[in-house]
């Protein structure tokens, strides 16, 4: 009895009593990642790899906290993220994948569509901005335009981000009262919380036509964020093979001795303020007069 309890102990570390994961274990784990995620990409530029991955969901999912803990440590020129806007006039006449195909990655790049083509599926039906002919052509074409970009030899990877209701909701509610946070509530957003069902219908009927054995949808459950991060990211290391060649570490030569350069005077420079000079002895100065 004493084992089985002491193996469940050890199986269970790394969660609080609520079953959270604790925070030391999660970015323990998230650096381990993160590292794994810079082989990966010197990898994918090594052999000439193209590989797009979506992220989809509903709002306040969570897709934007995986992506930037994604692209917190790999290249900006190898791993880029893609999250247009509205489309303007001249797009809307365009066929409608033309202005997705513009930002589908060269030899050696992963793109990140952070939202996608799928809004055709999501958003624009159930809020009305096409028509049901655009839409049901849209159903239709998606796998066969997917079926294209594999058979060109992009790896294509589809994350679904699913989170309840409530969990929606008190993130929602916590966005409007942070106000660093409040810049992610937009207009839109606050009237597709009252379009719950007609989203779930959407999904599910997108799924229907669109979870196609050459490029499954892969959903991840999001409620617990670091959870939804972590296992994401293994997932996108699991899926696309990869070995270890990052360089080994350099080393630094010794800096040529100096060759006689002068320095332009500071005072025909323009330096901008500097506000935190000697802000330590400001902040000592102030609490001695608050002692006394």
């Amino acid at each position: 009895m004493s084992n089985h309890s002491s193996e469940d102990n050890g199986r269970t570390s790394h969660l609080t009593r609520k079953g959270k994961l604790k925070r030391t274990f999660y970015e323990s784990e998230l650096s381990r990642l993160q590292e794994e995620l810079v082989k990966l990409q010197y990898w994918v530029k090594e052999h000439g790899l193209r590989v797009v991955i979506l992220f989809e969901g509903r709002d306040a999912a969570g897709k934007g906290g995986v992506i930037k803990r994604i692209v917190e440590r790999t290249n900006p020129r190898i791993v880029r993220v893609i999250a247009l806007g509205t489309p303007s006039d001249r797009e809307k006449t365009q066929w409608w994948f033309q202005r997705y195909v513009a930002h589908l990655p060269a030899a050696g790049e992963i793109v990140l569509f952070d939202r996608s083509w799928y809004n055709r599926a999501l958003v624009e039906w159930v809020m009305g901005f096409c028509t049901e002919e655009q839409y049901w052509e849209f159903l239709r074409s998606c796998p066969q335009f997917e079926r294209m970009l594999l058979r060109s030899g992009i790896i294509l990877l589809k994350y679904w981000f699913s989170v309840s209701e409530e969990e929606q909701e008190r993130r929602f509610q916590a966005r409007l009262e942070t106000p660093t946070k409040r810049w992610k509530l937009s207009p839109m957003d606050l009237e597709a919380r009252e379009k719950w069902v007609e989203y779930s219908k959407a999904k599910d009927r997108m799924f229907d036509y669109t979870d196609i054995k050459q490029c499954l949808w892969y959903v991840v459950p999001a409620d617990d964020k670091r959870r939804a991060r972590l296992n994401c990211i293994c997932h996108i290391l699991s899926s696309i093979p990869y070995k270890d060649i990052a360089p080994s570490p350099m080393t630094l030569s010794e800096r040529p001795p100096d060759s006689g350069y002068v320095r332009p005077p500071y005072e025909e420079q323009t330096f901008i303020p500097d506000l935190y000079e000697n802000r330590a002895e400001v902040i000592g100065n102030n609490t001695s007069k608050l002692d006394r």
